[in-house]
């Protein structure tokens, strides 16, 4: 069965398999622990592919989308302007009191949701951006051709959560489903700040990968002969 398509109805499925109800249910019950299947509330049940592998790089989700064979996708749940606060106001290095604009997001690709998008970033740098302009485009290239601002930088934490009640519903998954949190600062050429983001990644969906490479290690230096001693590790004058 492929990633998208929906399992038989439980009565059916259970009938071709030979077991009970329950027993198919309990066994359901585990691959959707496992991330391998999805139930959608009155929709049934449905295969997924394999966890996508997220590198530690500096890429935006449009283009690890793209880089995969699958069509990207972003729909604002939320745009607001409001105040940073003192949080948010360290992380961007302006006042508390400075404006702010507060976006969130779900990323979606081929169609089906993936993450939950919060960002922040100084009013004063986009001004005129509106909703619309984030809608299915990514904020990077946005950023870059309207607003001359290039990502030079970025700060990023990584660390396991459960999704909330809200978390969990728009991205259609079970209350407390394992998560993957992201927080990042940007900075562009010159080092200020222009975003930070806060992103909760589907834990049965997504995986980090990362590529170690060990230093060169110097060579050890030969090892020179003791005073009295050849090279051939006997005394000297004892040579047959």
């Amino acid at each position: 069965m492929g990633a998208g398509e929906q399992f038989p109805p439980e009565r059916q499925l259970a009938e071709a398999l030979g077991i009970s109800r329950m027993t198919l249910r309990r066994a359901i019950d585990e691959l959707v622990a496992k991330g391998a299947v999805r139930r959608r509330h009155g929709a049934g049940v449905f295969a997924l592919g394999p966890k996508l592998d997220q590198p530690l790089a500096a890429s935006s989700f449009t283009e690890d989308i793209l880089a995969r064979g699958m069509r990207p996708g972003s729909r604002v749940v939320a745009f607001d302007v409001t105040r940073a606060g003192a949080h948010i106001g360290r992380r961007l290095h302006v006042d508390e009191n400075a404006e702010v604009i507060a976006i969130l997001r779900l990323r979606l690709a081929d169609e089906e949701p993936l993450a939950l998008e919060e960002l922040h970033i100084p009013s004063a740098l986009v001004p005129g951006l509106c909703a619309e302009d984030l809608e299915n485009s990514s904020f990077y290239e946005l950023l870059r051709s309207r607003f001359d601002i290039v990502l030079n930088h970025s700060v990023q934490t990584i660390e396991p959560t459960l999704l909330d009640t809200d978390e969990a519903k728009v991205l259609g998954v079970p209350e407390q489903s394992p998560a993957l949190l992201f927080e990042r600062t940007s900075s562009g050429a010159h080092g200020v700040p222009f975003e930070f983001v806060r992103s909760v990644y589907r834990g049965d969906r997504y995986k980090i990968r990362t590529e170690l490479t060990l230093p060169d290690r110097p060579c050890a230096p030969p090892s020179q002969p003791k005073a009295g001693q050849s090279e051939a590790g006997q005394p000297e004058g004892d040579h047959a």
